[in-house]
C-alpha cells in the first residue's frame, strides 16, 4: 500500500464547514496510474491519496474503471481492498464500479464524506446503491459530467452526417456491388437539428452544428440563451417542435423524469425520415417505439451508442435493422479521459477542502 505522504488521517469537519479538514485521506477503489495520482497530488497537495495497486484490476484500454474482468482478489486481499475503502473520507471511484460494493462501504464507513463516480452519469451508480436517506446526506457524490462532451459531441455530428448523406443506401449499395443513378444528400448547414439536453455534452454539440451552419433548437428547464443555441425550449415544448426538425440529438441522464421521454407520442410527430443519436442514456427513449419507428420510415436513420438494456440483447431487432448504427457504449472514450477525469477530481478536492461547493455535484432526489 502506498500514499502521497505518509501523514496520519484527520478528522474531518464537514464538506461545507468554514474550515475543512488539514488534510484528506483518499482511497483509489477504482484503477488509476501512478503518473495521474501524482498529478492529482501536485495540483492539490493536502491529500493523502491511498491505494495498493495490487488490489486494483488492470485497466484494458483508456476509461475502463471496470477495469479487466479475468481480475480476481483472494479473501485475504478482498478484505485488505474492503478495510482500505472503509478508511476512506472521500473515495475515488465507485468499489469495482459496483453499487453493491458502494452500498457495504457505506454502511461499513461511517467517515466517509465524498464519493468521486467515474462515469457522466454517476448518479445511476448512486441511486442503483439504494443508500438510506442519512448516508445520501452525510456523503456528497459528484460525477465526471463533461470530461466527456467533446468524443460525444463529435459523434453526434457523425451520426447526423450519416444520416444526411444515406449512410444505409451507401453500404447496402456497395455491398450489392451497384453503381446505381446518382441521388440527392441533405446538408446539415441547411437542416433543423434538436438537441434533447443542453448539458455539457448538448452545449459541445451545439457548437459543432453551429460551426457547420445548422439551426439549432436545444430543450431545457431555463431559458437562458445557450451559445450556437438558436431556440431554446422547456422540454414539456418537445412535442410542439419535433415535427419540423431534420435530427434529434438526446443526451439526457437517466432519471425517472426522463424515462421514456421520447417514446410513441413524440414518434408520431416526427418529419418522415429524420435521423436520431442518441448519447446520453438508453432509458430516455423508448425503444419499442423507436423500433415501430424505424420500421414505417418516421426514422430514416438512428446511430445508437446507449441503450436500455446493455449489453443489448442478442434478440434486439436493432441489430439487423440496417438503418441502424449501433456502438457498444464506445462513443465517449479516449485517450485523454483518465486525466481528464483526475483534473476534475483535484479541482473538486480542493473545492471540498476549502468548503465550497463542488463541481458536478449528484441531485439525490433525481439522481443526476
Amino acid at each position: 500500500m502506498t500514499s502521497s505522504t505518509e501523514s496520519p488521517r484527520t478528522a474531518f469537519a464537514g464538506a461545507n464547514a468554514a474550515a475543512g479538514p488539514a488534510r484528506l485521506r483518499v482511497v483509489a477503489s477504482t484503477p488509476i496510474s501512478e503518473e495521474l495520482i501524482a498529478e492529482i497530488v501536485a495540483a492539490e497537495p493536502r491529500i493523502d491519496f491511498i491505494r495498493d495497486q495490487s488490489l486494483l484490476a488492470p485497466q484494458r484500454f483508456p476509461g475502463d474503471h471496470s477495469g479487466d474482468p479475468a481480475f480476481t482478489r483472494t479473501s485475504p486481499q478482498q478484505a485488505a481492498f474492503d478495510a482500505l475503502v472503509d478508511s476512506a473520507q472521500v473515495l475515488y471511484g465507485v468499489p469495482d464500479e459496483k453499487p453493491p460494493a458502494l452500498a457495504r462501504t457505506v454502511a461499513a464507513n461511517p467517515g466517509l464524506r465524498w464519493v468521486h463516480t467515474m462515469p457522466a452519469g454517476g448518479g445511476a451508480q448512486v441511486k442503483a446503491a439504494g443508500l438510506p436517506g442519512e448516508a445520501l446526506e452525510r456523503i456528497a457524490f459528484s460525477t465526471s459530467a463533461g470530461v466527456h462532451a467533446e468524443p460525444l459531441a463529435e459523434y453526434a455530428v457523425f451520426g447526423l452526417l450519416a444520416g444526411a448523406k444515406t449512410l444505409p443506401r451507401l453500404r447496402q449499395q456497395q455491398q450489392d456491388k451497384r453503381w446505381s443513378g446518382r441521388w440527392e444528400m441533405g446538408l446539415l448547414s441547411q437542416q433543423k437539428i434538436l438537441l434533447v439536453g443542453l448539458g455539457s455534452i448538448g452545449r459541445a454539440t451545439a457548437a459543432k452544428l453551429s460551426a457547420l451552419g445548422a439551426t439549432v433548437i436545444g430543450t431545457s428547464r431555463h431559458p437562458d440563451p445557450v451559445a450556437g443555441v438558436d431556440t431554446v425550449i422547456h422540454p414539456d415544448d418537445l412535442l410542439d417542435v419535433v415535427g419540423g426538425v431534420d435530427g434529434i440529438v438526446v443526451s439526457l441522464p437517466g432519471t425517472a423524469a426522463t424515462e421514456g421521454l421520447l417514446g410513441r407520442d413524440v414518434f408520431a410527430k416526427v418529419k418522415p425520415g429524420v435521423t436520431v443519436v442518441s448519447i446520453g442514456r438508453g432509458t430516455v427513449i423508448d425503444e419499442p417505439a423507436m423500433v415501430q419507428a424505424l420500421a414505417d420510415g418516421r426514422i430514416g436513420f438512428a446511430a445508437l451508442d446507449v441503450f436500455a438494456v446493455e449489453p443489448l440483447p442478442a434478440d434486439s431487432p436493432l441489430w439487423t435493422d440496417p438503418k441502424v448504427l449501433i456502438s457498444p457504449h464506445t462513443a465517449a472514450l479516449n485517450s485523454a479521459e483518465d486525466r481528464l477525469i483526475a483534473r476534475l477530481f483535484a479541482r473538486n478536492a480542493s473545492r471540498f477542502l476549502d468548503g465550497r461547493e463542488l463541481i458536478n455535484r449528484v441531485n439525490t432526489v433525481e439522481f443526476y
